[in-house]
């Protein structure tokens, strides 16, 4: 099962894709009519019964709209809370960052955290806004998100993935050059429009093995980064339970789990993102999620 967010008739409309997108077109049944929910949060909230709901529904044609591909908006396209994130999760992707600034360091015994502004969210066909009065070394980051599905705290990690409703592609752009001024990365990943995710969200028991799955991205046709989720150092449920010690996770939360290496500050030499840069990030059982980098103008 597949959820998305798209914009109909000047809405925003929580739906379940219904089949395969088709000749630019999409069919969507509209969660907010069959389940009563304002967003995909909650009806994520709203836990079984509404998925119950949902599947019931899923054959009444007066609830399904069919939309171009466009209208595919983030799945959560305005989180509620910031988007939690894990640093130095890939060994290779750690060995390249400490080539790269000729050190070395050891691996983290623990995830290291940060978080992204709900304002950094767009979705599938959105624009990565850069401005070169704040950076010239705007990069990208494939990562595989997992959506929290109900509130979880204090858990181990044996009972994490209970909590999991699904999963979407993330991409953590970063400006490596904000980031090394700054001495940490809050900031130089905080940035409007620095967290593409989408194109859906793909239930749990949809995905399989999420720890199996192959992830990459690409540059204007350029494969950039090409790895698998099981060479995660931590892995989700070491994640989810990490995070849940003593804070609270609600459904609707977003956490990327790490990136793998290939990224373009490791380079030889660099290679950032320019305006008119198209970036695909593929994850398998998830599909594709496409943004184009454009440059903002000035005091806009």
């Amino acid at each position: 099962m597949r959820f998305v967010t798209v914009e109909a008739a000047d809405r925003r409309v929580p739906g379940l894709l219904l089949g395969e997108p088709a000749n630019g077109h999409l069919r969507v049944l509209d969660l907010a009519k069959v389940c009563g929910v304002a967003d995909l949060v909650d009806f994520i909230a709203a836990g079984p019964a509404a998925l119950a709901t949902a599947r019931a529904a899923s054959g009444k044609a007066e609830a399904v709209l069919t939309l171009p591909t466009g209208a595919l908006r983030a799945p959560i396209p305005r989180p509620r809370r910031n988007v939690f994130c894990v640093g130095r999760n890939y060994i290779d992707h750690i060995a390249e960052g400490d080539r790269t600034r000729g050190i070395q360091t050891p691996l983290p015994q623990h995830p290291q955290f940060f978080t992204k502004p709900p304002s950094t969210v767009i979705g599938p066909g959105a624009n990565i806004e850069t401005e070169a009065a704040i950076s010239t070394k705007i990069d990208y980051e494939i990562e595989l998100a997992v959506v929290i599905g109900r509130r979880g705290r204090n858990l181990q990690a044996a009972d994490a993935m209970g909590i999991v409703f699904g999963y979407t592609i993330g991409n953590d752009v970063t400006a490596r050059d904000m980031q090394r001024r700054h001495d940490q990365w809050f900031k130089g990943k905080g940035l409007d429009t620095f967290c593409p995710l989408g194109p859906w969200i793909v239930a749990h028991e949809t995905i399989g093995d999420p720890q199996a799955l192959n992830l990459s991205l690409s540059v204007n046709g350029q494969m950039r980064q090409s790895s698998n989720t099981s060479s995660m150092l931590f892995r989700i449920d070491r994640i989810i339970a990490e995070l849940s010690q003593g804070m609270t996770l609600e459904p609707g939360d977003i956490i990327l789990t790490g990136t793998p290496p290939g990224v373009g500050y490791a380079m030889d030499p660099p290679q950032f993102l320019k305006p008119g840069d198209a970036v695909e990030c593929r994850i398998d059982g998830i599909g594709v999620l496409a943004n184009n980098v454009l440059e903002r103008r000035p005091g806009v």
